[in-house]
């Protein structure tokens, strides 16, 4: 139940509201004064304080940046035996939700609140989105605990609150966005936007409009101005992925956006300023690409002021299983079923992998093995055919029959798409065709 605070000093009217507004089912509690109503305060949570005025020991009117200050979730409404218009104004230039006049606005009491209680409500509901998004994001979400992935985190939190760019590099798949996405919520910025953009994404001609904007007109197809990444990520961070793969020619635009602050969109004639962190991610080694002039040496030596290279998964054995465990319990909250038991020889199987996908691998691997396995555990003849090697004892299977009942399966889970049954079993499309040829499938 919504709980209220009703300061007043007039002992029998605080009484009469109180019980009239516990039998619209609010909690209510009282103080005489300000110095009561602070004790209230830091013994209870109070979503509304309902203020006098006039109080024997404050000015209720100053009062109220104190009592936000005490209860920074609640909205305080003023009460007052005689209207005053400068103090209503003064009054909601402090924080004040509203102001009433006792006797003439009775009838405006109860909506008032029921508004003040809504407005409350969504604040902590946007905290919590906010918490959540944080959580999510954080340092402390990401998995593992290996010196490597400690070595990595650890740099990572000593540059997150700064504005410096960083660099991160590493095999595809071992997670630079959830890296990047961690340094922004570590820093001053977490409550702005982070855009990200894979920059080999998109032709030279479409990454230019989506990273800097265009207006109206200005090439077949713009029908209306539209703002740019850059100008999305005024603010908050950047996050290009990929960089390695963008036109040498836009990398001297968005070297002149570093260096200046201010781009010029196409079609436009005149700058438009922005501020954003430059986060940028590569598998490639973008000092021999730039020595070998196939990327601009000025661009890496900004953006290079701070690098990260994320250990591959292979040199995170120790994180295996803990990760598989999470995707596992993630998978199936998604097809509605009992988190299954990872055993040990399935565990063992995954640590022998080398991995050449790394995390996004193991992902991928697990989601299947969770669509594929009926029992309480994951199985073994769930694993890929990259998994079975013939030197191990226990795989009593002739391959081919497991891959044909692998494909089956995936294909019986997908309702006969095949480019999903393509995309889960990790093979090409025109792979996955011939195989159902192979197998008469």
């Amino acid at each position: 139940m919504p709980t209220l605070l009703i300061i007043d000093d007039e002992e029998k009217l605080r009484h009469l509201l109180a019980r009239i507004l516990r039998g619209e089912g609010f909690t209510v509690l009282e103080a005489p004064d300000g110095k009561t109503a602070l004790k209230r305060l830091e013994q209870s949570r109070v979503d509304v304080v309902l203020c006098d005025v006039k109080l024997p020991d404050v000015d209720g009117v100053s009062f109220v940046p104190t009592l936000k200050q005490h209860a920074p979730g609640a909205e305080v409404i003023l009460l007052t035996a005689f209207g005053n218009i400068p103090d209503g104004v003064r009054a909601m230039q402090l924080g004040a939700f509203d102001y009433l006049v006792k006797g003439d606005d009775n009838e405006r009491i109860l909506p008032l609140l029921n508004r003040a209680m809504e407005r409350v409500e969504l604040r902590r509901r946007v905290e919590s989105l906010e918490k959540q998004v944080g959580e999510k994001y954080s340092f402390s979400r990401i998995i593992g605990s290996s010196q490597a992935l400690k070595k990595a985190v650890d740099l990572a939190q000593k540059v997150a609150p700064t504005d410096a760019p960083v660099l991160l590099g590493g095999e595809t798949g071992t997670g630079k966005e959830v890296f990047a996405q961690a340094i922004h919520q570590a820093s001053r910025r977490a409550g702005k936007n982070f855009v990200a953009l894979n920059c080999s994404a998109f032709g030279r001609d479409l990454l230019e409009s989506e990273l800097f904007g265009h207006r109206q007109g200005s090439f077949t197809g713009a029908h209306k101005d539209q703002k740019g990444l850059l100008e999305e990520a005024h603010g908050g961070t950047l996050f290009l992925d990929e960089i390695g793969e963008m036109p040498i020619d836009l990398q001297a635009k968005l070297l002149r956006v570093l260096e200046s602050g201010e781009f010029v969109k196409i079609g436009d004639t005149k700058p438009t300023r922005v501020d954003f962190r430059l986060l940028a991610a590569t598998n490639r080694d973008l000092e021999a690409e730039a020595e070998a002039g196939r990327f601009r040496a000025d661009l890496f030596y900004r953006i290079n002021v701070f690098q990260l290279v994320l250990p591959p998964l292979r040199e995170r054995v120790l994180d295996i299983a803990p990760l598989a465990h999470f995707f596992a319990k993630h998978y199936a909250i998604q097809t509605n079923r009992v988190t299954p038991e990872i055993p040990d020889n399935f565990q063992h199987r995954l640590e022998q992998h080398a991995w050449p996908g790394n995390i996004r691998e193991l992902k991928n691997v697990i989601e299947r093995s969770v669509i594929l396995s009926e029992g309480r555990f994951l199985a073994l003849d769930t694993l890929p055919m990259s998994f079975h090697d013939p030197e191990h004892p226990d795989d009593a299977y002739d391959l081919a029959v497991v891959e044909k009942k692998h494909i089956l399966k995936v294909l019986q889970h997908t309702g006969g798409n095949k480019t999903e049954t393509a995309r889960l079993l990790g093979i090409g499309l025109s792979t996955l065709y011939r195989k159902l040829d192979e197998y008469k499938i």
